[in-house]
């Protein structure tokens, strides 16, 4: 019997995330999927270190702006302005880039070039390329975190797939399964024959949830991310 090639010794993925580190809730899901040991990934939060006051100063600046959410250490979740989470994600790359061969940036949400030494990937645009390929021409509806997030979400989708429809479920509250699933089965039933689950924040239990609830196809964020990346890190 010929031996399984191994994996390259001292292959390491740095994982960003613009909340705090280590990310219990989202990680260990993606680990088979990017194929790699829990040892060979390396966490860091665009807000570790912060206190609760640093955190509030993050806070969105004006109504109707470019917003994110995100998981706390503890487990409760922020609204961040987004201008103000790119800088600090920013450092956390730079950080995290010493001791790694490529970084994962785990959020849906856009950013501009950012400085990097080592390849850089971010979730967004995996997101997008996964589902175009998947789901071109195709009345697709994505769910999103929030609801000031909706309009944000029309304007990215609508390039990359065909009608969109957009409904607002954080993955972050008690009773995310079934609200998330609400969300799907309502969408569906205006006629997205696909589901994008658009926050890395959706596990797969969410996504059993949607798509038990809708009948159509469920394309889970964390899980066509983390297997894109895997191709660069396994």
């Amino acid at each position: 019997m010929t031996a399984e090639p191994s994996r390259p010794a001292g292959r390491r993925l740095g994982v960003v995330t613009i909340g705090q580190s280590p990310r219990v809730d989202m990680v260990p899901e993606m680990l088979p999927l990017l194929g790699l040991p829990a040892d060979a990934v390396v966490e860091r939060g665009a807000l570790d270190g912060l206190s609760a006051a640093g955190i509030a100063a993050l806070a969105p600046r004006t109504r109707g702006g470019h917003v994110l959410t995100t998981r706390l250490a503890d487990g409760s979740s922020v609204v961040l302005d987004h201008d103000a989470a790119a800088d600090r994600v920013q450092g956390a790359i730079l950080d995290v880039e010493s001791t790694v061969d490529a970084t994962l940036v785990v959020c849906t949400g856009e950013f501009p070039p950012l400085e990097h030494a080592k390849p850089l990937l971010f979730a967004e645009r995996l997101l997008l390329g996964g589902t175009a390929a998947l789901c071109e021409h195709e009345p697709v509806g994505i769910v999103c975190p929030l609801p000031a997030q909706v309009r944000m979400s029309h304007d990215k989708w609508r390039p990359v797939v065909g009608p969109v429809v957009v409904s607002a479920a954080t993955p972050y509250a008690e009773g995310a399964e079934e609200s998330v699933a609400a969300a799907a089965k309502q969408l569906a039933s205006v006629g997205a024959r696909r589901i994008v689950l658009d926050c890395m924040g959706y596990t797969a239990a969410m996504r059993r949830a949607a798509a038990d609830a809708c009948g159509v196809p469920v394309l889970l964020a964390r899980g066509v991310v983390a297997r894109l990346a895997g191709e660069l890190v396994a």
